[in-house]
């Protein structure tokens, strides 16, 4: 049984993938699932678990969101897990066995999936994403969408072991999260940031090309194309959203 570390678990809607998450957090003697507004079936199943502290509460962009749902852990020491991502054995016997350095934010490799496929090419693979820390020392900013843990004066370490991220299970999730990431982004840079129509026509294109050619996403076949087409929706609908938000502001 891990005893020192808290796994944070943020939900909505994930009835697909939660189980899976939460069968592989088993041996955490704390795990908080932050529900925000789920309607189908994710609480009855984070119910089943004995090792569960279920939280419902507010959504107010994913840096602030993961701040909140942390304060309800009982260790100081915390590992954020999607609730659509999976902890393997590796990674597991790590976290039992490695001694945290307060000092220290710790990285964790991904495996990314779509569907029981794993994505090889694209910029998916093998990503390195902090996602263990102290949370007496340290935090998320408070970045409504690329949120990330704050690491001034700290060092960074990769665990060994991996993180199994099943983000993906149909076309109309692509469409789905391109609209919110999108939304998100232009609401947290209104005002901040310049945008226009040629910068979210061209941001596109250049995201197309980049995750298809230069990140050999055509490697990954039909399901790279996907990928490659989804970063360039979600790259122009940032940026021309943002340009419509700040037009509005304006006036």
């Amino acid at each position: 049984m891990i005893s020192n570390i808290s796994a944070v678990v943020l939900a909505k809607n994930n009835e697909l993938t939660i189980k899976k998450t939460l069968e592989s957090l088993k041996s955490f003697d704390d795990v908080v699932v932050y529900d925000n507004g789920s309607t189908d079936e994710t609480i009855n199943i984070a119910k089943t678990f004995s090792n569960i502290n279920l939280i419902q509460g507010e959504f107010k962009g994913f840096g602030w969101t993961k701040n909140e749902a942390t304060s309800y852990a009982k260790h100081d020491w915390i590992i954020v897990v999607d609730s659509d991502e999976v902890v393997d054995d590796i990674l597991l016997n790590t976290l039992k066995t490695k001694s945290l350095e307060n000092k220290k934010v710790y990285q964790l490799n991904f495996k990314a999936f779509y569907k029981n496929i794993q994505i090889k090419y694209c910029g998916w693979n093998n990503q390195k994403i902090k996602r263990v820390y102290n949370k007496t020392i340290t935090r998320y900013n408070d970045n409504d969408v690329h949120e990330d843990i704050v690491t001034d004066n700290l060092n960074i370490e990769l665990l060994s072991g991996n993180m199994e991220h099943y983000s993906y299970h149909t076309i109309s999730q692509f469409v789905q999260k391109a609209d919110h990431y999108s939304t998100l982004f232009a609401k947290n840079n209104v005002g901040k940031k310049k945008s226009s129509p040629a910068k979210a026509f061209f941001n596109a294109t250049y995201s197309f090309i980049k995750t298809y050619f230069f990140k050999k996403g055509f490697l990954d076949g039909y399901v790279g194309l996907i990928i490659a087409v989804s970063h360039a929706v979600t790259n122009f609908y940032k940026y021309i959203k943002l340009y419509e938000f700040n037009k509005e502001l304006k006036k």
